[in-house]
């Protein structure tokens, strides 16, 4: 190929052929320009990487073309890569691995399908991709997996415990995974994991109990919502609201106020009601017999009104909590326990406070913690602890029997004290 020195005036000169030709400069050896059959030119450089010499076979590399490259922008940027060859470096490498390098967003997807979905439980595999779409993917999910640096992770933590500490927590645990992943799969270096360093909010659990008049007032809610229809409350200050119809009602159908009910009266975890197939229920011993769950295999203990719900339930597919798809389960409640949660007075109480209620109620009649954890199939004793200041048996009575002795002690007590106090 001709060997000139490559300006303006000269490439301006140069005509495509039937096919690809390259002209090299004779200021720079290896800068070189590449002229397409369509006409296209690009700047390119060639090198041999490595220790060089002629075994070793030429990389040629587009800098750019000469639409948006000068000859002297292109001739410094050759130079500065033909510098870095002689370093022992292969930019042409590099530049290929950068671009092969998937986005977090893409290899976080892969994650969930090579690693999370075989060897995680599905209630977990279905959290990590909430996290994932509504949390990671709009903050990190563009950039290029090893650009990300833990500065980035924190950064994304800290503006989503701004509302939620707990999720934010749960986000960086998932991504920390996700990198974990990748070291294994080479994309980066082992132990290269920008989330393993970021400090997670303090966590303090939740405890909130349903009274009595709460639990009412839910059921009622729960009741207008699968007869009549719960009211729309319309906004009168959006732009809108004209439009809406005034009488306006939204209905929940029986499925959804089974799962409701359910978890009400059995304490399950919502993932436990929502995956229930018929197969796992077994109405003769009154047992929801769950081949895996969060703790592993359970069995779940059927109450009458609990039975009553199943035995009444329509059978649509496989699953007990029909969903709108046919043989798939429901992801959530979220629409419809808003609706009935906002129509009970119970705004911010979340659905696994019912589970709370049910073990509450259990400590509060002097059932003991052991029951209490045997019934929500907690493997840990400490899970159960929480509960302890609601039991009954033996603490609060054996604070009666002290007071009242206290009391009769002193002469304050009446005869009546004892009873009044244990009917407290």
């Amino acid at each position: 190929m001709p060997i000139q020195k490559l300006t303006k005036r000269v490439i301006d000169t140069i005509e495509p052929a039937d096919k690809t030709l390259i002209y090299y400069d004779s200021d720079l050896t290896g800068f070189c320009l590449k002229v397409l059959p369509t006409g296209g030119k690009r700047w390119c450089v060639e090198y041999r990487s490595g220790a060089g010499g002629r075994a070793v076979g030429k990389t040629r590399m587009v800098l750019g073309s000469t639409s948006a490259m000068t000859p002297d922008q292109a001739r410094q940027s050759a130079r500065t890569i033909l510098g870095a060859v002689a370093l022992g470096q292969d930019p042409a490498g590099k530049r290929s691995r950068e671009r092969a390098m998937p986005t977090f967003a893409e290899f976080a997807e892969r994650y969930l399908t090579e690693e999370a979905e075989t060897k995680l439980k599905p209630g977990t595999v279905v959290n990590y991709r909430i996290y994932l779409r509504r949390h990671a993917s709009p903050v990190i999910g563009t950039r290029k997996l090893d650009s990300l640096e833990t500065a980035d992770i924190a950064k994304m933590h800290r503006k989503i415990g701004k509302t939620t500490p707990m999720t934010a927590n749960r986000v960086v645990e998932f991504v920390g995974s996700v990198f974990r992943y990748a070291a294994v799969c080479g994309l980066v270096p082992r132990g290269h994991n920008p989330a393993a360093h970021v400090q997670g909010f303090r966590e303090q659990r939740r405890e909130r109990f349903l009274s009595s008049a709460e639990l009412g007032r839910l059921g009622d809610a729960i009741r207008e919502a699968e007869t009549t229809g719960i009211p729309w409350s319309v906004d009168k200050e959006q732009p809108n609201a004209k439009h809406i119809p005034k009488n306006g009602r939204t209905k929940i159908g029986p499925h959804v106020a089974a799962a409701l009910r359910l978890l009400i009266l059995t304490g399950a975890r919502l993932r436990e009601v929502l995956g229930l197939k018929w197969e796992y229920v077994d109405l003769e011993r009154g047992l929801l017999l769950l081949p895996d769950s969060k703790t592993g295999r359970k069995a779940i203990i059927l109450n009458a009104p609990a039975l009553a719900i199943l035995r009444e339930l329509p059978r649509v597919d496989i699953y007990v909590i029909a969903s709108e798809i046919g043989n798939q389960p429901r992801h959530d409640l979220n629409k419809p326990w808003k609706l009935v949660s906002n129509r009970a007075g119970l705004a911010g109480v979340r659905i696994h406070d019912l589970r709370h209620t049910h073990a509450s109620y259990g400590a509060g009649a002097g059932f003991g913690l052991p029951i209490i954890g045997k019934l929500l199939g907690h493997s840990q004793p400490a899970t159960t602890a929480r509960y302890a200041h609601l039991d009954n048996d033996p603490l609060r009575r054996a604070s009666n029997q002290i007071g009242a002795q206290l009391s009769q002690a002193m002469g304050d007590a009446p005869s009546g004290t004892q009873t009044q106090v244990d009917q407290a």
